[in-house]
């Protein structure tokens, strides 16, 4: 890595243009940014961000433009050439080899070795010097395949990895998206130990509280356009938002204007066993009333995985009963659970919302393969489902607009918003929705809420899972706080602050503890 212009910001760019075919996903955008600060790139899905900041990390090349680091001007033709330069990458969808361990993945194409062999020890070494600078817990399970770890545990590999291998411009595409509120505590404070060690951070992200916590200065972007570049000191909330939608947003919960009516989904001490046999729900009673929200708030791995695994029929129960308007579905399939009325928005979006080599077409089809008008007498219709696809796509402001186009080409937020639109225009009598928002920008998440919430005044009863706290207090009318497999307290979000809701989470009783304790995290999935 050249050492370059120490006088000279970390990265400059200027007019970066990007087209593809006839969209601009970059306009002359510049951008600086400074050294040992953490500059925030802010803007809805598709405004430009991950384009880029893969222009910078050399998966695209500019169409017009010069890129400028640390006072050098630089042309990349690969990651590669950016990593040489000091320049890493963290992507939103992580870019590791599950069957292989934390360790192999690190050193991966950058092994040390010692008479042509893999020097482990090295390595090792390397890895919990790397970790102990941080405060990371990766050198604890460096022996361990990825697929056994959970999200917050791969994305501190991918950091680790970074670091690992030179990187003093570090790049975190939305690295909070699949984050519990105390792993995206413990990011911001290794964000802060990284920049007070003198690298550098764009942090990409559409979560404004965030940009404003961890970042120096803020960019946003908005139709593939730079508005403006703030000091995060001095701007806000509302006046980013205006920023990035162009328009005023609401924050403020919306008082309700209609009473739950009966109910309509129940559960009776339902226990689950996990993927490694463990018990993860233990004994859960559950009651959904018609036109009810019930939030269910909890710290990642406390069963809430499981949990709506086992209401929407994807996941055995091992005991216990769930009833869908008093008839016992306990083992139906997922299949005629959704026939019946039940629609599901997952939790992996990559895995379990769409096939990513399919279509948006065929995509729009899932779950509604044997229900009309889309099939018929063992046939589909397929210009019925492209229709289905269509409305999706322009209801729900999916980016591209193209209903050709493969699930694996959009943006996690645009997948996001592509799911929840195919799940509500089911017309379901329940929904169950984990994690609706996640990934997904400011706009869209107004969008998102209004439509659960003019969905629940229409009598749906909707089970939602979110780590986000503002969500579940913003849209829940009772939350059930989930530890170690159970139900410890349902509160009324309008009697709980954001704080008890912490401490609850946590295991504590509201009074109790301090809601900045840290909850210990193996990072492995059970």
């Amino acid at each position: 890595m050249t050492t370059g212009n120490t006088q000279a910001p970390a990265v400059r760019l200027e007019g970066i243009t990007k087209r593809f075919g006839d969209v601009v996903a970059n306009d002359a955008i510049d951008f600086r940014l400074e050294r040992g600060t953490v500059h925030a790139l802010l803007g809805e899905n598709g405004s430009g961000k991950t384009t880029l900041m893969s222009v910078l990390y050399g998966l695209y090349d500019q169409d017009e433009g010069r890129i400028h680091v640390d006072g050098e001007p630089r042309e990349f033709d690969s990651p590669r050439d950016a990593m040489d330069a000091g320049v890493g990458m963290i992507h939103q969808h992580f870019q590791l080899v599950e069957p292989m361990t934390v360790l192999q993945n690190v050193v991966l194409g950058h092994e040390p070795t010692e008479n042509g062999l893999i020097d482990e020890s090295v390595a090792e070494a390397d890895i919990e010097s790397i970790c102990s600078r941080y405060d990371f817990d990766v050198d604890r399970y460096l022996h361990t395949p990825i697929r056994d770890l959970d999200l917050g545990a791969r994305q501190r590999v991918e950091i680790v990895k970074s670091l690992y291998r030179g990187a003093q411009i570090l790049i975190l595409d939305e690295p909070t998206a699949v984050l519990t509120p105390q792993e995206v505590d413990r990011l911001l404070d290794v964000m802060h130990e990284l920049t007070e060690a003198g690298r550098s951070l764009v942090f990409i992200t559409h979560k404004l509280d965030e940009a404003l916590e961890a970042a120096d200065h803020i960019t946003v972007l908005r139709d593939g356009k730079a508005v403006g570049t703030v000091d995060a000191a001095t701007t806000s909330e509302q006046k980013l938002a205006r920023m990035m939608v162009g328009r005023e947003v609401l924050f403020d919960r919306r008082p309700r204007e209609t009473t739950p009516g009966d109910p309509v989904l129940e559960a009776d001490g339902l226990r689950i066993r996990g993927d490694r046999g463990l018990e993860q729900v233990k004994g859960v009673d559950l009651t959904l009333r018609e036109g009810e929200i019930l939030g269910i708030a909890g710290v990642q791995g406390n069963g809430q995985t499981e949990l709506v695994e086992g209401l929407t029929g994807t996941r055995s129960v091992a005991s216990g009963t769930v009833r869908f308007e008093g008839r016992d579905i306990t083992g139906t399939s997922r299949r005629r659970r959704i026939e019946a009325g039940i629609a599901y928005i997952p939790e992996d979006r990559q895995t379990e919302g769409l096939v990513q080599d399919y279509d948006l077409v065929r995509n729009a089809l899932l779950g509604n393969q044997t229900v009309e008008p889309y099939a018929s007498r063992g046939f589909i219709d397929w210009q019925a489902v492209r229709e289905h696809a269509e409305a999706i796509i322009r209801e729900y402001d999916v980016q591209p607009p193209n209903p050709d186009a493969k699930a694996a080409s959009l943006s996690g937020g645009n997948q996001q918003k592509f799911i929840v639109g195919r799940e509500i225009e089911h017309d379901p009598d329940v929904m169950v929705a984990s994690h609706p928002t996640r990934g997904v920008d400011i706009g869209s998440i107004e969008f998102i809420h209004d439509r659960l919430l003019e969905l629940r005044d229409a009598g749906l009863g909707i089970v939602m899972v979110s780590s986000k706290l503002e969500e579940i207090q913003k849209l829940s009318d009772r939350i059930a706080v989930m530890y170690e497999g159970e139900f410890i307290e349902t509160v009324d979000p309008a009697d709980v602050t954001e704080e008890e809701l912490g401490l609850l989470m946590a295991g504590h009783d509201r009074g109790e503890g301090t809601a900045n304790e840290e909850i210990p995290d193996s990072g492995v999935h059970t």
